[in-house]
């Protein structure tokens, strides 16, 4: 029963992959009758092909791994399901920049009792595209929360996400296909 006052998981892994391991040690805590404090800090890009060893497994480590990067807004997601779990020290380790932790902690201004000082800098509660979709089409539904919590970012490269599940990629050069 001796144990240490914060247990928790760091790097190596993508956010999601973090989760899992978070519930199942909780699972095992709570079997033991255990409450030290959780702490979480994944990785900043998404690997769920990492492997064993995480994303020192994928080929793109380490010089090509920025395609792979979450989103702010991912950062968001994670953060309040980490706190969801339990999880009350949160942060990001490797891929992770000041907009994602800014994010997380915009996301959790509820239970901090604040904004973040950055937040000044932020369009945080989307106010700025909210405007903006009045006057340009092109910001349609960017003032919404849930348009960007709901994303389905694309690496922006030849049969990433938006190349490879369109039926037909219209806007794709016939040669990037073959």
């Amino acid at each position: 029963k001796a144990g240490a006052t914060l247990v928790g998981v760091n790097c190596l892994f993508d956010p999601y992959i973090c989760l899992d391991v978070i519930k199942s040690m909780k699972l095992a805590l709570d079997a033991f009758e255990l409450t030290p404090y959780l702490m979480a800090q994944p990785l900043g890009y998404r690997v769920p092909d990492g492997g064993s060893f995480g994303w020192v497994e994928i080929p793109e480590f380490p010089f090509s791994v920025e395609p792979r990067q979450i989103t702010r807004f991912e950062a968001r997601k994670w953060a309040r399901e980490a706190y969801k779990l339990g999880v009350r020290y949160i942060g990001g380790c490797c891929g992770f920049e000041p907009y994602h932790i800014r994010a997380m902690a915009e996301e959790l201004a509820d239970v901090r009792g604040k904004l973040p000082e950055a937040s000044e800098k932020s369009d945080h509660d989307l106010a700025i595209h909210k405007n903006l979709e009045s006057k340009l089409s092109r910001y349609a539904n960017k003032g919404d929360l849930s348009f960007w919590m709901n994303q389905k970012p694309c690496t922006g490269r030849p049969l990433s996400t938006p190349f490879c599940c369109q039926p037909s990629p219209v806007t794709v050069n016939k040669a990037i296909l073959n």
